[in-house]
C-alpha cells in the first residue's frame, strides 16, 4: 500500500496512471471504514461485556475475556499481515482478504447484541443471581472478536471506497519479508554452531556479485560475533552464478549485520515494555472507574463511559502539535539542535510515572467517597463524584505518549539500517501489542496474589495498584537510563547507519 503513495508510473500495456496521490482518496476512505468499525466495537467491549454478558468488572480484564487481548492481537495481526503481503501474496491482496474476514466477526458480534439465544438473560450489574454465559454463547462472541481482530474490522462502505480504486493501484511483487532476512541469520548462525570462525574475507558471502552496496556494512564487527558464522561460506552453500544455494543456511554479510544493529537497539526496545503495560492496565480500569462515577453533563446527556479513553487521544493530538511547533523549537534555541530521540522517550516515561501517581490520587479520593455513604457492599451503585476527576490522569498519559511515541518512531527509524527502516516502526506495534498481553497477566496475578482486585471496585484498593505500577515504573525508567547511558548512536549527523566494525 505505502508504494501506491510513494511511487508513481504509467502503466505499459493501458496507459492508465497507477499509484500515486490518485489511490489517495481510496486508501483514506478505507480507512476511515475501518476507524469507524473498529473503534467502535474495541473501545465498548468492556462496557459490552459487563452489561450483557454479566461478566464481572475485573473479570473483564481477563487474558481470556476482554479488549487487552484483542488490541494486542489488534497489534499482531498488522504485522503478520505485512509479512505475508511481503512475502508471498502483495499488499493489496491481503489487504482486499483482511477486511473481509473482519466483517464476518462483525457481523456475528451484531448478532451477539441482537439475538437473546447469543447472550445470557439481563440481570442487574454486580448481582449474584445472574444467568452464567453458556459455552456456545462464548464460542459465538469469541469467535466474533477474533475475526473481527483479524483484519482491523473494515466495514463495507470502507472496502467498497478501497475496491473502487483498484484501477489505479500498483500490484508489486512481493520482495520478500526483512523479517524473514533476520530470521534466517538466526537459523544459519545456529546451524553452523560447530563451524570455526574464518578471518579471511574470502570466506564470507558479500551478496550475488560478490559486494555489497554499502561497504561500511559488508564488513562484519567484531560485537555478536557467533553471528558471522551465518555469513561464513562452506560447500554448496554458493551456486556456480554466485547467488545463493541454501536461504537458510548462509546469509549475505549486510543480513548479518542489520540482524547486531536490530540486537544492540534491543534493550532500549524492551524498556518499553513496561512504558505501554501501565498505560494498557489504565485504560481498561479507567473505564470500569467511569462505570461506577456521575458520567453526566447538564440535565441531559451522559458520557459513555468507554468514551473517556478519547481524552488520552484528544490530550495526545494537541500536544504533538504543541511539541512540534513550539517546544522543539525552543529547546533548539538554547541548546543548538532539536530534542534527541532517547531524551523525549526519557520524558514519556516521566509522565507516564506522574499519570500513575495521579491515578492512585484520585481513585483514594474515590474510595474516601464510597466510605463516606457507605457503597461498599452496593455494587452498581454510581458514585456521587464525576467522571472528570479522571480527565487529569489521562491528559498526562496523552501528553506522555505525544512525547515518547514518537521517539520511539524517529529513534528506530534512526538507527536501523536502510534495508530495515520501512519496517522499523513496527516495533512499536510488536511493544505494545506484548502489552496489552503482560497486563492481562499483570492483573491476574495482582488478583491471585492481593485483595486490591475483588469484583466489586467499591470495596477494592484500585489505588494500590495504581502505587505499584508508579513504583515498577520508576524501576522501569532507571534500567532505560542505563540502557540510555550505555548506548551509542548509529546514524547521528548523516552517519551512513552502519556499525562500527570494532564495536
Amino acid at each position: 500500500m505505502d508504494e501506491s503513495l510513494s511511487h508513481a508510473d504509467i502503466s505499459s500495456d493501458s496507459g492508465r496512471r497507477r499509484g500515486g496521490w490518485i489511490t489517495f482518496p481510496f486508501i483514506i476512505g478505507a480507512l476511515g471504514g475501518l476507524t469507524l468499525a473498529a473503534g467502535g466495537w474495541i473501545s465498548n467491549l468492556i462496557v459490552f461485556l459487563i452489561e450483557e454478558f454479566n461478566v464481572n468488572s475485573i473479570d473483564a480484564a481477563q487474558i481470556v475475556s476482554i479488549s487487552n487481548v484483542v488490541y494486542g492481537s489488534v497489534c499482531f495481526f498488522p504485522i503478520i499481515g505485512a509479512i505475508i503481503a511481503d512475502s508471498f501474496f502483495g499488499s493489496f491482496y491481503v489487504i482486499s482478504i483482511s477486511p473481509c474476514i473482519s466483517l464476518l466477526g462483525i457481523v456475528l458480534l451484531v448478532l451477539t447484541a441482537t439475538l437473546n439465544s447469543l447472550k445470557p438473560q439481563p440481570c442487574a450489574t454486580g448481582s449474584k443471581l445472574c444467568q452464567p454465559t453458556s459455552a456456545l454463547q462464548y464460542a459465538v462472541f469469541y469467535t466474533g472478536i477474533t475475526l473481527a481482530s483479524l483484519g482491523l474490522g473494515a466495514n463495507l462502505i470502507g472496502m467498497a471506497i478501497f475496491f473502487s480504486g483498484s484501477r489505479f493501484y500498483k500490484f508489486d511483487k512481493p520482495q520478500g519479508s526483512p523479517f524473514v532476512g533476520l530470521g534466517r541469520v538466526i537459523v544459519a548462525s545456529v546451524r553452523k554452531t560447530s563451524l570455526q570462525l574464518s578471518t579471511e574475507r574470502k570466506d564470507y558471502y558479500y551478496g550475488h556479485d560478490g559486494v555489497t552496496n554499502n561497504v561500511a556494512a559488508a564488513t562484519l564487527s567484531k560485537s555478536f560475533r557467533f553471528l558471522n558464522r551465518a555469513a561464513q561460506k562452506i560447500e554448496g552453500d554458493v551456486k556456480s552464478d554466485g547467488s545463493i544455494a541454501k536461504p537458510w543456511s548462509l546469509c549475505t554479510t549486510q543480513q548479518v549485520e542489520d540482524f547486531k544493529t536490530v540486537l544492540r537497539i534491543f534493550p532500549l526496545w524492551s524498556t518499553a515494555l513496561f512504558l505501554a503495560t501501565p498505560i494498557a492496565i489504565q485504560s481498561s480500569m479507567s473505564v470500569l472507574q467511569a462505570l461506577t462515577m456521575d458520567r453526566h453533563i447538564g440535565p441531559h446527556f451522559k458520557l459513555p463511559s468507554s468514551s473517556v479513553i478519547v481524552i488520552v487521544l484528544f490530550s495526545t493530538s494537541i500536544f504533538l502539535t504543541l511539541i512540534d511547533r513550539f517546544l522543539c523549537p525552543i529547546w533548539q534555541k538554547f541548546t543548538g539542535q532539536l530534542p534527541l530521540p532517547l531524551q523525549r522517550v526519557g520524558v514519556g516515561h516521566v509522565l507516564t510515572i506522574l499519570s500513575m501517581a495521579v491515578s492512585a490520587v484520585m481513585e483514594s479520593k474515590r474510595l474516601k467517597i464510597v466510605q463516606e455513604h457507605h457503597l461498599q457492599d452496593q455494587p452498581g451503585t454510581i458514585v456521587p463524584m464525576s467522571t472528570f476527576w479522571l480527565f487529569p490522569q489521562l491528559v498526562l498519559v496523552g501528553i506522555g505518549e505525544a512525547f515518547h511515541f514518537p521517539g520511539q518512531v524517529a529513534l528506530f527509524y534512526q538507527e536501523f539500517p536502510m534495508s530495515l527502516r520501512s519496517t522499523s516502526t513496527a516495533l512499536i506495534s510488536l511493544i505494545i501489542g506484548i502489552a496489552y498481553y503482560v497486563s492481562t497477566g499483570v492483573v491476574n496475578m495482582v488478583q491471585r496474589v492481593t485483595g486490591w482486585l475483588p469484583n466489586n471496585l467499591n470495596n477494592g484498593k484500585l489505588d494500590n495498584v495504581y502505587w505499584m505500577l508508579a513504583v515498577l515504573g520508576v524501576i522501569n525508567f532507571g534500567y532505560y537510563l542505563l540502557c540510555a547511558k550505555l548506548y551509542r548512536y548509529q546514524n547521528v549527523k548523516g552517519a551512513d547507519g552502519s556499525p562500527d566494525p570494532d564495536s
